[in-house]
């Protein structure tokens, strides 16, 4: 009887061939290419490939997915977001302790031998066999490089992660070129810091850099031998030696790692023996990852910045071209958000409305003349938890804002003051606007097609006593519904959706604005960044910018991307900016916003409150800083009466009284230190002289005083039905009216 051969008695073909059966290692592809027994392994079997030759003569290296960096416009970290989190890093920049630590446990022959390792293959092929296991791979660090690559290029798709780790000889064949040919073009030193950077480490880390800072809170340059064995050790079974998880099995991992620096002669044995009696010392930095992790309460700011980049096509043509360049990351993102208003504004949110209050708020800021957002916030912070939410308030459904945006009230009332005006109605116009009166019997639209009342519908003011005759001034002061109500009848639909158009002024669902004259009374949901945008533009005399996030953009290697750029455009002409900024600092002065008043400078803006008080509104400005206060609920099923907010009981909500100081306090610490320009006023005649003067003419036979009968609409033509508004009028597509001050 013949000897027994070494390996339990199979042949060398019968050990290569139960070694590619059971290795998870791409190092036994050359055992099937090498050996004589070749054609035995079936290289043309199903999920190989045809031939050696055939393969690109190239591997394709995507770049480094890495984290991206959100910057605040004075350089200050707003948040980190990233796919997988990783810093690239130079070898330069890796201790040397972990450099000599993978090798020593991945593959202690990497400088000796080429791409494949003919001997380590033979060794794993002998011990693979006689344990009738996988005891030993063969794999070098340059063919892990490739599998690591190829996972890279597969990203988060499982169908070609499988395809990119599938235990086929067509896959390791394939590997095994690109290990050959990247050994000569890269070279060693090379292929070391690339698998370095790629690799794996466990808790979301990817590259040795994030684990570090991971495990150790340090940078990887910084890393000890005992840190360094450790993190090397982690990387043939991330969840295995899981130092946080099991802190006893990575202890022995890591000491194992320690004695092979040790036999490798990277390290003395003295050093491995005092190393492996020292604690792991693990010093664990959580991940922060995403736009919930933001600071200053910029977390809605920060997820408008990644809806930015995901839908505006200067970041790529299509939407997956966007998707695959914002989660390669490497970003650093410089945006518009000012520190100093960002927290001016969230400090006066905290102070006004409570996070546990049944309604919420958002505030938005913008600089005139830039459109760049200074400042967003909002009463329910950014999360998955009670009393948060991930919907940004201040935004269109589009960007991931609330489905409508939230009907105005009365802020809507200088967008038709301002249509009028361009059409040429004085700005002393006055109007007998009873306290309550039908709407107009038609009003013009652009169609040519007049709306009709055919129903009767009536309009209201919030007090009885506000009857007229009103000039434009008192009556934008005191947001006299039925005399915006008689302009719009005056004016036509048509040159209010064309002011409009040129403000930006769209639903929140992003739908134009439907040609109803409820609309001049706020029926519509429209979103606070929308209606920050909008002043902005009479605070600019008359020019609106589009709003914009995002500074600039530097890409790895230094290579600045382009960004989106606000486009500025006239709205108005310069009198008609200065009328309704002349107007909206009367709101102010004496007004329904007195409560929101500026004291230190000029200041303008309008209240608005809508039907049932479900929503409040304070939208205002200086010259050089706008910003919109909505307070309601998202859903809007809370009436604002008899209600505390931010501990202040609330009899009835108005504009003025809760939005209002938010707005003026929000503003005081935004603009503490700024310039403190001027707005150009126009001189309007005081109304009051003018009807006294008028009075003797004016009164009849009968005493009557000029004022409009309460029963006649102005008119004496027609008795007032008292019949309440529908959602298509008042309601908004929710049903929800506005047009209270």
């Amino acid at each position: 009887m013949g000897k027994k051969r070494s390996g339990g008695g199979l042949s060398p073909t019968q050990q290569a061939a139960k070694f590619l059966g059971v290795s998870v290692l791409a190092g036994a592809v050359l055992a099937g290419i090498a050996l004589p027994a070749a054609g035995a392994l079936g290289l043309a079997a199903k999920g190989s490939v045809e031939g050696f030759d055939e393969i690109p003569a190239n591997l394709k290296q995507p770049p480094l997915s890495q984290r991206t960096t959100i910057l605040d416009n004075k350089g200050g970290a707003i948040a980190t977001v990233y796919s997988r989190d990783r810093t690239v890093v130079p070898l330069k920049d890796i201790s040397p302790y972990m450099q000599k630590a993978l090798v020593a446990i991945e593959d202690s022959r990497f400088y000796e031998h080429g791409a494949v390792d003919l001997k380590g293959i033979l060794r794993a092929i002998n011990e693979n066999a006689q344990s009738g296991g996988v005891a030993q791979g063969a794999s070098t660090l340059t063919q892990q490089y490739v599998k690591n690559v190829f996972m890279e290029e597969a990203g988060d798709d499982p169908t070609k992660l499988a395809q990119a780790t599938q235990q086929t000889i067509g896959r390791k064949i394939r590997e095994l070129k690109y290990a050959i040919q990247l050994e000569d073009k890269l070279g060693k030193k090379r292929i070391l810091a690339n698998y370095l950077n790629i690799t794996y480490f466990g808790e979301q880390a990817y590259g040795v850099e994030a684990a570090s800072q991971r495990y150790f809170s340090k940078s990887a340059k910084d890393l000890t031998i005992e840190e360094s064995a450790m993190l090397a050790g982690i990387v043939q079974s991330p969840s295995r030696y899981d130092p946080v998880n099991d802190e006893a099995e990575a202890t022995k991992r890591r000491n194992v790692v320690l004695q092979r620096m040790a036999e490798t002669h990277d390290i003395s044995q003295a050093e491995a023996d005092r190393a492996k009696k020292k604690p792991l010392g693990l010093k664990i930095s959580k991940p922060q990852n995403g736009c919930i992790t933001a600071v200053k309460g910029a977390g809605f700011f920060c997820d408008y910045v990644r809806e930015v980049f995901l839908t505006d096509p200067v970041f790529g043509k299509t939407k997956e071209a966007r998707a695959k360049l914002w989660n390669r990351g490497g970003l650093r993102v410089q945006t518009t958000l000012d520190p100093q208003t960002q927290e001016s504004v969230q400090a006066s949110i905290k102070d006004h409305v409570y996070q546990t209050d049944k309604v919420a708020t958002a505030a938005t800021f913008v600089e005139p003349g830039t459109g760049k957002i200074l400042g967003m916030g909002q009463s329910k912070p950014y999360g998955f938890g009670k009393n948060e939410t991930q919907i940004n308030y201040s935004v269109d459904r589009k960007m991931s804002g609330s489905n409508f945006g939230f009907p105005t009230g009365s802020t809507f009332k200088p967008f038709l003051a301002a249509a009028a005006l361009e059409q040429g109605t004085p700005v002393t116009k006055a109007y007998p606007a009873p306290y309550r009166m039908p709407y107009p019997k038609s009003v013009q639209t652009c169609s040519g097609k007049p709306w009709v009342n055919s129903s009767g519908f009536t309009v209201e003011n919030e007090n009885e006593s506000e009857v007229g005759p009103y000039e434009l001034e008192e009556a934008m002061a005191k947001s006299i519904n039925t005399y915006f109500v008689q302009m719009i009848g005056d004016t036509g639909m048509c040159p209010v959706m064309d002011m409009a158009d040129k403000l930006g002024v769209v639903q929140g669902n992003g739908d134009k604005l439907p040609e109803v004259p409820a609309i001049v009374l706020g029926s519509k949901g429209i979103s606070p960044l929308t209606m920050a945008s909008a002043y902005a533009a009479f605070a600019n005399r008359g020019t609106y910018c589009t709003p914009v996030a995002i500074e600039s953009i530097t890409a790895p290697g230094d290579k600045s991307l382009p960004v989106p750029k606000s486009s500025c455009s006239r709205a108005m002409t310069t009198k008609t900016a200065d009328s309704i900024n002349t107007l909206l600092s009367g709101v102010i002065d004496s007004g329904t916003g007195r409560e929101a008043g500026l004291t230190d400078r000029a200041n303008a803006g309008k209240t608005g409150t809508t039907d049932s008080r479900k929503n409040a509104w304070f939208v205002g400005y200086t010259p050089n800083l706008s910003g919109a206060v909505w307070v309601g609920s998202a859903l809007q099923n809370v009436e604002m009466e008899n209600i505390t907010i931010g501990g202040v009981y609330q009899a009835k909500v108005f504009g003025g009284q809760v939005p209002g100081p938010i707005w003026k306090d929000a503003m005081v610490g935004a603009l503490a230190d700024k310039p403190s320009p001027g707005f150009n006023l126009i001189n309007i005649p005081d109304p009051k002289e003018d009807r006294d003067r008028d009075r003797d003419q004016d009164e009849g036979p009968d005493g009557n005083d000029g004022k409009p009968s309460r029963n006649g609409g102005g008119n004496g033509d027609s008795p007032w039905p008292d019949i309440s508004l529908p959602p298509d009028l008042l309601g908004g597509g929710n049903g929800h009216g506005g047009g209270r001050r």
